[in-house]
């Protein structure tokens, strides 16, 4: 399977666009379940291995299937900034009915923070409104935490 990271950029008009960034083949077509995904996005982008905090989003089409890839942000070690706009903006221009996001902790700590359950849930409701589902939501550290394994709502 091709996995392709994608940014996106202003055009001349001022509308947002999605841009290219890269892509790589990967072995693994399916990704339906928390495990799977974690490993791809430690192979792919050494999540894992990151000192600061990283967010991305994986967006997928009604069958599944990886659209894109996107890092929606870089932060310090212990915080990131994340928010729906910029979440549905990337969602909307790949045409994703769903999305799943992952972030890092680089303590290896995979607690949820009162800040990753508000996120969270803000993110959730603002998908059910538009129409985008929130698949899951996973912290990497030392092992993982999906947030739908978890019963986190």
């Amino acid at each position: 399977m091709r996995i392709t990271t994608y940014r996106t950029e202003l055009d001349e008009n001022k509308h947002n666009v999605l841009v290219k960034e890269n892509s790589c083949n990967y072995p693994t077509c399916t990704f339906n379940n928390p495990q799977s995904v974690v490993e791809m996005l430690n192979d792919v982008f050494r999540l894992n291995r990151q000192a600061e905090e990283y967010v991305y989003m994986i967006a997928l089409n009604t069958k599944g299937k990886i659209l894109g890839v996107f890092e929606l942000s870089h932060g310090t070690i212990n915080f990131s900034v994340c928010n729906s706009r910029e979440i549905f903006i990337r969602a909307l221009l790949c045409g994703a009915s769903g999305i799943i996001l992952a972030h890092n902790h680089p303590s290896g700590d995979i607690t949820p923070s009162k800040e990753d359950i508000t996120t969270h849930k803000r993110i959730k409701e603002t998908g059910q409104l538009i129409g985008i589902e929130l698949l899951d939501n996973i912290i990497v550290g030392d092992g993982y935490l999906s947030f739908k394994a978890n019963g986190i709502k």
